[in-house]
């Protein structure tokens, strides 16, 4: 693995949240998801140099090594957005599921209103075709911005919600496993792990005749997905956490890849803050491990891993990524991988050529 051969650009001591900024055409953000998936757009970022080019996403084949590793996150999106009423006023509420809180039937949700709801208030959620209803009650507790739901007794909240979309989606969604990567298994997230979406069954199969692993780690995405950051100085920003699990199996694979010299590509965000969570926490060192010793160990349990420009990647080498809203902590992480003026420049080039942005938008490979 090349971890060290590369010092981004744009790393800097201190940094505002304002320098990760910029202006995109309300015509830019995808409504829509391409056919098929993998026929996408590609940008091909080289770190190294800068270079950029300008390919289909099909094309990532052309770019991996045999004994290479894809590192993808196989969370699945939750039926999270449950629309609901207040009895007695018939008061409209939402509430988005983010993850069980600990006691059967509590959950960890995004409520919207919020303010008015107090501990006990009751809300009525039906499932939007058979009419039936269940009630839910609001429980002390929860974390920053968010809120705790009591369900009945064995009752399934899923039942009563619809996949949900992020704001800037405003076309309704035809097919909702347009919004699931095809090898999506692991029920968690309240978004899905959009850089993944743009690989078909028959892209994998290719990937692996090459020569490349194909290793899945869990990350069910949470709050931070909904979360901008707010403060001025990006680091005061408080990350939320969220449950990954690197399997035993994945730990053996990619610890066997790194001996063998191979490359570490994650697809998406979600897959970097894992894997570098993980060796992080098994203090595993890219170098060392090859003078055996200690490699990366399996892990299930909670991060809020939060990546700025600066910090020392000890896993990653390569980045399969969408482009990501102004000012957030994925377009931060981005620019900590490649350099924040080098990322910001290529934005610039994407918005020129009519690169299609976010969620349903297409993609880049920082190598």
């Amino acid at each position: 693995m090349n971890c060290y051969d590369f010092e981004p650009a744009g790393a800097a001591v201190s940094l505002r949240t304002a320098d990760f900024d910029y202006l995109l055409p309300e015509h830019s953000i995808a409504q829509h998801p391409v056919e098929p998936r993998d026929s996408a757009r590609l940008l091909v970022m080289h770190r190294s140099s800068g270079v950029l080019e300008h390919r289909t996403f099909h094309d990532l084949v052309e770019y991996l090594h045999p004994g290479d590793v894809l590192v993808r996150n196989d969370s699945r999106v939750l039926r999270a957005r449950l629309l609901g009423r207040r009895p007695g006023s018939g008061g409209r509420v939402e509430a988005l599921l983010l993850r069980e809180a600990g006691a059967p039937g509590v959950w960890e949700v995004l409520l919207k209103p919020t303010g008015r709801l107090k501990p006990g208030s009751p809300i009525l959620f039906n499932d939007g075709h058979s009419g039936v209803e269940i009630e839910a009650l609001l429980e002390e507790g929860g974390s920053v911005g968010t809120r705790l739901l009591r369900f009945p007794s064995g009752a399934d909240p899923e039942r009563f919600g619809s996949t949900p979309l992020p704001p800037y989606i405003h076309e309704a969604l035809s097919d909702p496993e347009r919004y699931q990567t095809v090898y999506a298994r692991e029920p968690g997230s309240a978004a899905a792990p959009t850089a993944g979406l743009h690989f078909t069954q028959s892209l994998l199969d290719e990937v692996e005749a090459k020569g490349v692993r194909v290793v899945s780690v869990t990350l069910h995405v949470g709050l931070d997905t909904f979360r901008p950051v707010r403060e001025d100085d990006p680091s005061e920003h408080g990350m939320h956490r969220e449950f990954y699990e690197l399997s035993a199996g994945a730990a053996s694979m990619l610890s066997a890849a790194a001996a063998g010299g191979g490359r570490f590509v994650c697809v998406g965000t979600t897959s970097v803050r894992s894997l570098e969570d993980a060796v992080e926490r098994s203090g595993w060192d890219p170098v060392s491990s090859r003078a055996g010793q200690p490699p990366v160990a399996p892990y299930a349990g909670f991060t809020g891993k939060y990546i700025l420009p600066g910090y020392q990647f000890r896993a990653v080498d390569a980045l399969v990524t969408n482009f990501h809203l102004p000012k957030t902590t994925l377009l931060m992480l981005v620019s900590a991988f490649a350099g924040r003026e080098r990322v910001l420049d290529a934005y610039k080039q994407a918005i020129r050529l009519g690169y299609r942005f976010y969620s349903f938008g297409d993609a880049m490979l920082l190598l």
